[in-house]
């Protein structure tokens, strides 16, 4: 037989295929939502994504892009390969930190031992190989890390860097006594210097590798020991956070200030200076320990030298935003603005320990740091960020219910029971802390892993071995594939190898529940999330669900112990206790694997395509966030796709660096036609005006006013409290002149419009305060002449068109902005946008690529279901459109289409489908029309019933969403003449509406 060594490897490998290939199968061929298109085209170009950044990341992602030699549409799915190889190998990595604890648990060598050379029997070989290989599938079919194993995520290799330093330390602790043992620590600093060029998350482990080092360097433990350990270690973890990652760089700026501004060297100097500095302390650092023979401040120097050798791929984010790159997040090009990029300044702070309550007023502003850019040969200030200051009554410990935000606090009230302009009792703080962030945002999210998941739906819950089947659920989430349900066999698993190790080897058990704790709750507390967020957050708590596969592993050997009355030999113990573990994982997948499978998914690339192709050439583009922009930036900057479309995305224009980097030209697209000078908008400048009303101003000029903006001009400035003069404009009434014969020369109307072009555009700005993003715009419709296309997308807030709708024109997915007025814009409707119909039919019909939404075998989740239904809204809108000019032929081509690239049986049915119930019934499909009516009204009283008896509070979203569909059903009753099933409709929304 072979050797317990040989075998410990065959089988971790073996494991480590098994993960592969299934990551392999499932993975996404292309960029899928949120962060994903930004990281790939990032990886791809090496460019500068949003703060803190993720170097490491980016580089093993450039260096697997390399392998699609020339084709672009291979680069996402080699990074996403990244991805499932980080988490195949944290598989590996589990498997053998778990074998190496259940051999000391086998051997009955628990503690810190060197047995590494000790050889189990076949029978214990047998059941440790068991042991690690159940605890190794079931976290690598676990929900959260199956998840970011088949995506371009930082997760995965992050996961990856936590597994590796485990596994380093636990093979330092197996040759603790040999005189090179050294070598393994600061293999670890390496790894977790790199590890921060992924994600911080790795950190969070040095407190369980603190135990391990102590237990081992120490034979008799003491609680005072332990406690200094934990001191020690966690000490540790906050030097590296924040004194190394933005501490080193913070102090270099300092630096370069000084000598640049003090001294008056030139620009760097003082940062050449501060690394002579800094390298000689290092240099007596290692002086020292040489002539003290003091081991441990040597390694200690070694370790702290090789993180630093591992930070530096962060020199990477300088260096190429230098370069000025199409996306160059911050622009941190020198070393005060790549400070302000580690420390992710632009998302602001969340109190953590002390702070003031959601109800808090504020009573005063002070300057705080200062915030410099170079002008001339100096340094200077260019703002001040303010800090707000509060009443030390509106204080509290521990704030977690410290947001104003109205949307905060409305959801706040859903879990404890606080009251506007009362603040919050440390019980009601406390409460908040315990229901939502532990309970609702930890533990849920840690069960759907081990126990089962309700659904897809945001906010779902657990499923328990006790809930029962599909009986009375809504369609849409007794169908959902991500219904699994693992009958809580993982979690039994788990909680018998927790109490079989405690029981057992005490020392190590409290080395993984360390592990658990600080890579679990503890970033549950550091977090202190609000009480919503856009997206299921579980991603962030994968390092508690691999400490827990640990003794989901260890559950084996409990199981094998368990059965030691039944069988007598070791070896049959051992093979009834592997199989019988290995049910876990194989549930796991089973459960698992329809939900995960994203080998067809092309649904995030082909919406942005769609989007860019619904612009007319060297069009002007401007966008919400993350995914509806990340995945236009992977078309152009990976695919190449419309690059002459310049996409400008709202919440970024609100900042200077962004506005510098859209005045310059991008592969196809010219800078953006901006005339105000940088000092108009550097941050801190105009950054908001407020509406100030002059009585004396009826309108404005929108030309004029741009060129008083640029001026400073006293007609516009108004004293703040604080005595500091800003911008205001005096009315909300703005009209810009229009040059008809030169719009019309331009040809840009559409001949069957050309009626409709006015001779000055004339709105209402409201009597809010005008953004910088909004200043940015209203400059570029002042300037650009109409000469390039300007649009909005149609999935932008409302709130950020300006109440230029009636000058909208819907081509697509997108709003294009015309000097011609919609002679039947209403506003209490939300139908906005004149449609251009014979655009709008080129575009739906035969421009946009729909890959793959008609099959119902692949699993569109809760994110994937919502840009489907901005097409139905944009077919149903031409339809109308073909149906009002009495052309029923054309209208059910659309309808068909419609229906054939998103059918009932790949997309449901969204609240949109009723719109198409008149139109159906005008081009004489009574029968299909019928269908979508009892359809939608069924789904909608079986979601209102649910709802209605499962914290309906939860569930918002969903319960407006079904009363929606009810009036529409309704509506489009009434207008076909069918009172049955108005009068269901109705009947319904009596019922439920009253509930809300």
């Amino acid at each position: 037989m072979r050797s317990y060594k040989s075998l410990n490897n065959l089988v971790g490998w073996l494991v480590f295929a098994v993960a592969t290939i299934t990551y392999l199968l499932t993975l996404e061929p292309t960029a899928s939502f949120w962060d994903c298109g930004e990281f790939i085209a990032c990886s791809y170009k090496l460019l500068v994504p949003h703060p803190p950044g993720a170097p490491t990341f980016l580089l093993l992602g450039r260096l697997f892009s390399l392998f699609s030699f020339g084709d672009p549409t291979k680069v996402s799915v080699l990074v996403n390969t990244l991805s499932a190889l980080s988490s195949s190998f944290t598989v590996l990595f589990l498997f053998w930190t778990i074998t190496m604890l259940a051999k000391k648990l086998v051997l009955q060598r628990p503690g810190m031992q060197n047995d590494r050379l000790a050889e189990p029997t076949s029978g214990e070989t047998l059941l440790i190989l068991g042991a690690g290989a159940v605890g190794a599938l079931a976290f690598a079919f676990s929900d959260s890390f199956w998840f970011n194993a088949v995506e371009a995520e930082v997760y995965a290799m992050s996961a990856l860097g936590t597994a590796a330093v485990v596994w380093i330390m636990m093979k330092w602790e197996n040759r603790a006594d040999e005189p090179d043992s050294d070598k393994w620590l600061i293999l670890i600093a390496l790894v977790v210097g790199l590890s921060i060029g992924v994600h911080l998350l790795n950190l969070l482990a040095i407190p369980a590798l603190g135990f391990i080092y102590y237990y081992r360097r120490h034979a008799n433990p003491t609680m005072g020991g332990g406690i200094l350990t934990l001191v020690i270690s966690s000490v540790i973890v906050g030097l590296i956070l924040a004194g190394i990652i933005p501490g080193l760089p913070t102090l270099a700026g300092g630096f370069e200030v000084f000598f640049v501004n003090a001294v008056g060297l030139p620009f760097n100097f003082g940062l050449v200076i501060f690394l002579l500095l800094f390298v000689a302390l290092i240099w007596f650092g290692f002086r020292y320990s040489f002539r003290t023979q003091n081991r441990l401040v040597n390694t200690a120097m070694l370790c702290f030298v090789f993180i630093l050798i591992g930070y530096s791929s962060y020199l990477i984010v300088p260096i190429r935003s230098s370069y000025h790159p199409t996306i160059n997040e911050n622009n941190p090009e020198d070393v005060l603005s790549f400070v302000s990029y580690l420390k992710r300044e632009q998302y602001g702070d969340r109190p953590l320990l002390y702070g003031p309550q959601f109800n808090a007023q504020p009573v005063d502003q002070k300057d705080g740091a200062p915030r410099y850019v170079r002008k001339g040969d100096k340094y200077v200030v260019a703002e001040y960020r303010l800090e707000t200051i509060y009443d030390a009554a509106d204080k509290m410990l521990l704030p977690r219910i410290y947001s104003p935000d109205p949307n905060h606090v409305y959801n706040y009230k859903k879990w404890v029971d606080v009251q506007e302009g009362v603040k919050p009792t440390m019980g009601q703080n406390l409460g908040f802390l315990l229901k939502y962030q532990i309970g609702h945002m930890y533990w849920r999210y840690f069960l759907w892993n081990y126990v089962g998941r309700e659904s897809d739906i945001q906010q779902a819950g657990v499923v328990w071995p006790w809930s029962g089947g599909s009986a009375g659920l809504p369609e849409r989430i007794a169908d959902s594939p991500a219904r699994n349900n693992f009958f809580a066999i993982p979690l039994l698993m788990g909680l018998l190898g927790l109490f079989y190790q405690a029981r057992r080897d005490g020392r190590n058990a409290l080395v993984v529940g360390l592990l658990f704790l600080f890579t679990g709750l503890a970033i549950v507390i550091y977090l202190n999330q609000p009480p919503i967020e856009p997206r299921e957050r579980d991603y962030t708590f994968t390092g508690g669900t691999y400490a827990f596969a640990i003794w989901i592993g260890l559950g084996v050997l409990g199981l094998a112990d368990l059965l030691r009355t039944i069988l007598k030999a070791d070896t049959a113990r051992a093979v009834a206790a592997t199989a019988l573990g290995l049910l876990a994982p194989a549930l796991m997948v089973a459960q698992g694997w329809d939900d995960h499978d994203r080998s067809d998914r092309y649904n995030s690339v082909d919406s942005a395509k769609n989007l860019l192709n619904s612009c007319a050439p060297n069009a002007i583009l401007f966008t919400n966030g993350d995914n509806d922009t990340f995945p236009l930036w992977y078309a152009q900057e990976v695919e190449g796709i419309r690059t002459d479309v310049r996409v400008a995305v709202l919440s970024y224009l609100n900042t200077d660096w962004y506005i510098n980097q859209m005045k310059r030209d991008s592969y196809k697209s010219a800078p953006l036609p901006i005339s105000m000078s940088s000092d108009d908008y550097a941050q801190g400048t105009n950054d908001y005006l407020p509406y100030v009303a002059n009585p004396a101003v009826q309108e404005v000029n929108l030309k004029e006013f741009i060129q008083l903006v640029d001026q400073n001009s006293e007609l516009l400035q108004v004293q703040t409290q604080s005595g500091r003069s800003m911008l205001s404009f005096p009315t909300n009434k703005f009209y810009l002149p229009v040059d008809t014969a030169a719009v019309l020369a331009l040809n840009i109307i559409p001949k069957d419009r050309r009626k409709q072009v006015v001779t000055r555009m004339e709105w209402d700005m409201g009597k809010g305060a005008i953004e910088k993003k909004n200043l940015v715009i209203l400059d570029m419709l002042a300037t650009n002449n109409w000469k390039r296309p300007i649009y909005f997308s149609s999935t932008v807030n409302s709130d950020d068109y300006m109440n230029l709708q009636p000058y909208f024109q819907l081509e697509g997915m997108a709003y294009r902005i015309l000097p011609a007025r919609d002679p039947n814009y209403d506003p209490r409707s939300q139908d906005d946008g004149y449609v251009a119909k014979d655009i709008m039919y080129d575009n739906l019909m035969n421009k946009f690529a729909y890959r793959n939404l008609d099959r119902a075998d692949i699993f569109y989740d809760e994110n994937n279901l919502r840009f489907p239904g901005n097409y139905r809204r944009q077919f149903s809108r031409l339809t109308d459109t073909y149906l009002a000019e009495g052309n029923k032929a054309k209208a059910k081509q659309v309808m068909e289409k419609a229906f054939s690239v998103m059918p009932d049986k790949a997309i449901p049915y969204d609240y949109y489908i009723p719109q198409f119930v008149v139109p159906l019934v005008a081009v004489g499909d009574k029968a299909r029309a019928n269908q979508i009516m009892d359809t939608m009204t069924n789904r909608a009283q079986q979601s209102l019933a649910y709802y209605s008896t499962h914290s309906s509070a939860l569930f918002d979203l969903e319960v407006q969403t079904s009363l929606m569909a009810l009036q529409s059903v309704y509506r489009a009753a009434q207008e076909v003449g069918d009172q049955t099933r108005a009068q269901k409709a109705v009947e319904l929304l009596k019922q439920y509406y009253p509930q809300q």
